[in-house]
């Protein structure tokens, strides 16, 4: 590749806080510093004038579901609708437009509505008589079927969930998913992934965790992603139970995943009433405690046999009864095989949303990483939110408790879990930051590190290079048209924002709750360009 100098910016680098120039090698960034040595000390290199652009390391989306998004971005997306009748206008005016095949939609949120009524299954085959249906909500734990779609499902009417009027959860969600899935075309597939990856690389993202399961996308899903030719690197986590170490290495050499981790469900959702809590729901006795996917003997029984694989394990816990859950199984291995064990293996936690101060304290203490999605509190934190009707203001303001697992030490690693939120990753560190329960933010410097540093620990890379852009690290950047940059305070009891050169930190955009996102120029993964505007 040569090298290449880029001049006349703003670098993002801790060992060079006031960089204007970096140069890059052959994929690696050799040296990064002033403009004037630069052009000295690299004479013959391809100049590259920043004109004032802002580099950073490229981010790292640490929980996707590829094919899901592209989906939702090409085809039927129904998140932001107002109303009901809204969304099913949506259903209509594609149904009208696309007169064959599989009608698949994401992103329903009943409690975004005036009226909080869930589609019923009667509205659907209204809104696209006789055809194939399925309408995944929001969180993508429950969904509102066609009766076409039901009748091409015959074991979805004894399954635990399955409802004859309404949207289908838990067991009868994961069916009718499974008979949708099959329904999709390899082109529909391959476009949707190609859709996903490329708006990742259009928002400085250089590599994804994809997240897959049986109820997911499944195998053959999993296989195509791993095999597609795009630039941002996927690190594939399968979330399926095993027993053993030797079960362990066979699912993961079946599935050609890298860890078996991500959306192994231990429960489901708060907005489906599908999250495992400790106590009741308030706004629907019927809904009880939620769901439980696994035992606490399932859980240790699979940490427990990825430990002992060396493999990374993990799941997916939302409610505070999984948590403990997941939490209480950990402690059993940690106890059989040592700390140490279970720590080098960078086990991770995705979600976590309802965890105390002393499980936090214990997860830092055996090394296990949290991947967290801000957006969820973006969108259904504060006092009148969705956690709030579904759980109580007092056990809503506790949700995404950000500072107090950061504080014990969890490393944190950043999502979107995208399509539930956006592949958006400035939004989801300004959401960090900007927490709507107060003392659950973290500061910026601490959510830019879980968007990348973080996410490529999360995945398993722990050189302490990757996610930064000192000498030696992977040329893995985004370069970004941004206005001001500032340096930001690490407490709330001092003043927020600072612009004093001799803090020596490196400057970010200015990331308050109305600021807008910088604008994606250019991305660059191992010195090869992704995107480009």
């Amino acid at each position: 590749m040569g090298t290449q100098l880029l001049v006349g910016g703003r670098i993002y680098s801790s060992s060079s806080p006031d960089a204007t120039a970096m140069a890059v090698t052959d994929g690696t960034v050799v040296w990064v510093g002033a403009d004037q040595p630069g052009r000295a000390l690299h004479p013959g290199a391809e100049v590259l004038d920043l004109e004032g652009a802002f580099v950073a390391p490229g981010f790292v989306d640490a929980h996707v579901h590829t094919t899901a998004t592209g989906l939702a971005l090409i085809g039927l997306d129904l998140t932001g609708s107002r109303t009901l009748d809204e969304c099913l206008e949506r259903v209509r005016a594609f149904a009208a437009a696309h007169s064959e095949g599989l009608i698949w939609g994401h992103g329903w949120d009943e409690t975004a509505w005036p009226v909080a009524i869930k589609p019923q299954i009667a509205d659907i085959d209204s809104a696209a008589p006789g055809r194939l249906v399925y309408l995944s909500r929001i969180d993508v734990h429950s969904a509102v079927c066609s009766t076409a779609l039901l009748d091409a499902t015959p074991a979805v009417t004894s399954a635990v969930g399955f409802d004859r009027s309404g949207p289908q959860r838990s067991d009868a969600h994961h069916l009718v998913r499974t008979t949708a899935l099959n329904l999709l075309t390899a082109p529909q597939r391959e476009l949707a992934r190609r859709s996903a990856l490329d708006t990742a690389a259009a928002q400085g993202i250089v590599a994804v965790h994809e997240c897959g399961g049986p109820y997911i996308g499944g195998r053959a899903d999993l296989r195509e992603l791993l095999t597609t030719d795009h630039g941002v690197e996927i690190r594939a986590y399968w979330g399926e139970a095993v027993e053993s170490a030797d079960q362990a290495r066979a699912l993961l050499d079946e599935t050609g995943a890298h860890g078996l981790a991500g959306d192994l469900f231990v429960d489901g959702a708060l907005g489906s009433r599908t999250a495992w809590l400790q106590e009741p729901y308030l706004d629907d006795p019927a809904a009880g405690c939620g769901k439980s996917y696994l035992d606490v003997d399932q859980i240790t029984a699979h940490v427990r046999a990825c430990t002992q694989a060396r493999i990374q394990a993990g799941f997916h816990v939302i409610g505070d009864g999984a948590v403990s859950a997941a939490i209480t199984a950990i402690e059993r291995v940690v106890a059989e095989v040592g700390v140490p064990a279970v720590a080098a293996c960078g086990h991770r936690l995705e979600h976590v949303e309802m965890i105390t101060a002393e499980d936090a304290a214990k997860l830092g203490t055996w090394g296990i990483i949290a991947s967290v999605q801000p957006g969820f509190d973006a969108l259904w934190g504060g006092s009148d939110g969705m956690y709030a009707t579904r759980l109580g203001r007092e056990r809503a303001r506790a949700m995404n408790p950000f500072a107090a697992m950061s504080s014990s030490g969890v490393s944190l690693a950043i999502g979107s879990d995208a399509p539930v939120t956006a592949i958006a990753p400035w939004a989801a560190i300004r959401s960090a930051i900007n927490h709507r329960s107060a003392g659950n933010g973290i500061s910026p410097r601490a959510a830019f590190a879980a968007a990348t540093r973080g996410a490529w620990r999360a995945g398993g890379v722990r050189d302490g290079l990757a996610g930064t852009l000192d000498p030696g690290a992977p040329a893995s950047y985004a370069i970004w048209a941004a206005d001001e940059l500032v340096v930001a305070a690490g407490s709330d009891a001092v003043a927020r924002w600072s612009t004093d050169p001799r803090s020596r930190v490196p400057a970010l955009p200015r990331l308050d709750a109305d600021s807008t996102d910088p604008d994606c120029l250019r991305t660059v993964h191992r010195g090869v360009t992704l995107y480009e505007r």
